[in-house]
């Protein structure tokens, strides 16, 4: 079942339930998954749905992280928004994950003591693997610890 099916259920379900502010932001979800599959003119890979997912859970973060204090229910919007899409977003790879790819790329570009030049050529390499599996600031982040 594709995440377009997936989130019309959930807001089916959401209807059903009368749960407002779930369906609304179901809704916002199934408008931009459609919205990048217009653009595409045709169906979206699953890379490219958790990337509209992601994407929308960015969004919604930086608006929480850009409101006024004083403007709380746009704040609690954004908050359920980040919960709800969630839910159809894929589990990202923890650090120990990430390490153990930074460990294979390294052997296969016979880099065993890295430096900061070898960073470009690393991530190169690197993040093809991990795009879409993992954030990208923590993939840098441990990868910055290999360099003396």
């Amino acid at each position: 079942m594709s995440k377009i099916d997936a989130v019309r259920a959930a807001m089916m379900q959401a209807m059903k339930d009368k749960d407002k502010a779930r369906k609304d932001a179901l809704s916002l979800l199934l408008s931009a998954l459609k919205s990048k599959m217009i653009d595409k003119r045709a169906d979206l890979t699953e890379e490219e749905e958790n990337a509209v997912i992601f994407r929308e859970i960015k969004q919604a973060q930086e608006t929480v992280d850009t409101t006024p204090a004083d403007r709380t229910e746009i704040i609690e919007e954004a908050k359920l928004r980040i919960a709800v899409y969630s839910e159809f977003a894929p589990k990202l790879m923890d650090e120990a994950e990430i390490r153990k790819v930074i460990e294979e790329v390294l052997s296969e570009l016979s880099l065993s003591a890295p430096t900061a030049k070898d960073k470009g050529r690393i991530m190169k390499t690197l993040m093809p693997r991990v795009k879409g599996k993992a954030d990208g600031g923590l993939v840098n982040q441990v990868l910055g610890t290999y360099f003396a």
